[in-house]
């Protein structure tokens, strides 16, 4: 056993979403979307402890209270300062490093939160490791662990997009932070599984019918998406929300 502490997922999550509101908490074969993620985190090897961090507005204690019942630790903070949500859930649960999760990836796969765990316990001194940092997998099996020190640092000295975004601080500062991605090949970055619009939900909620309620398999998702392009038609036009503004 691990003496200290280890490693958290937290996983973001609101339900004033502008394109598609309450999209966390819809049932999905029989749990909410964010039941689903909380699954994902709790089943990646490696990981000790899954905290929502969601706001503080009364939209949002039915998140709060959903994280609670799916078993997971639940952290309130201020609804555009998703940074200091995380500087929050480290504060009230001290870790070693942290995976940023959002609750809008139902299909994640805990093996890939996992891999992240295991690149960065084989190198303790990388301060970022990814799933985006070079984009191979779909939208949506997207995880990101930063190292505690310099999350902290993010909440202390991000501004502007960059307290939204959490992240991208670090990403874009190569030169100063060590940061390393995971990639798979063949490419399947062409794709997207996360719940964004109505045409995402159609897309999500096929998969699921297909696949069976089973934490996420990127793998089962991409072969899946390959021998149906009547499926991938479905959400293809969709454009995701750029980083900033």
């Amino acid at each position: 056993m691990r003496a200290g502490p280890g490693v958290n997922a937290v996983i973001q999550a609101r339900s004033s979403s502008t394109r598609l509101p309450g999209k966390v908490l819809r049932p999905l074969a029989g749990r909410s979307v964010l039941g689903w993620v909380v699954r994902a985190a709790a089943a990646a090897p490696g990981v000790d402890q899954v905290v929502v961090a969601t706001s503080e507005e009364a939209s949002d204690d039915a998140v709060a209270a959903e994280a609670e019942r799916c078993g997971a630790r639940v952290v309130r903070g201020p609804l555009d300062d998703v940074v200091a949500r995380f500087g929050l859930a480290l504060s009230e649960h001290p870790a070693d490093a942290v995976i940023r999760l959002t609750a809008d990836c139902p299909l994640l796969d805990p093996a890939l939160i996992g891999r992240l765990v295991a690149v960065w316990r084989a190198e303790p001194s990388l301060d970022y490791v990814s799933t985006t940092l070079v984009r191979t997998l779909p939208r949506g099996f997207d995880a990101e662990l930063v190292r505690a020190p310099v999350l902290a640092e993010q909440v202390a000295t991000a501004t502007g997009a960059d307290r939204e975004h959490v992240t991208s601080a670090i990403y874009r500062q190569p030169d100063r932070y060590s940061c390393t991605g995971v990639v798979v090949s063949p490419p399947a970055d062409d794709l997207r599984v996360t719940l964004d619009t109505a045409e995402d939900w159609e897309l999500i909620s096929a998969l699921v019918a297909e696949l069976g309620d089973a934490p996420g398999s990127w793998r089962s998702v991409v072969s899946l998406l390959r021998s149906r392009p009547d499926l991938v038609a479905l959400n293809a036009h969709v454009e995701q929300k750029k980083v900033g503004r």
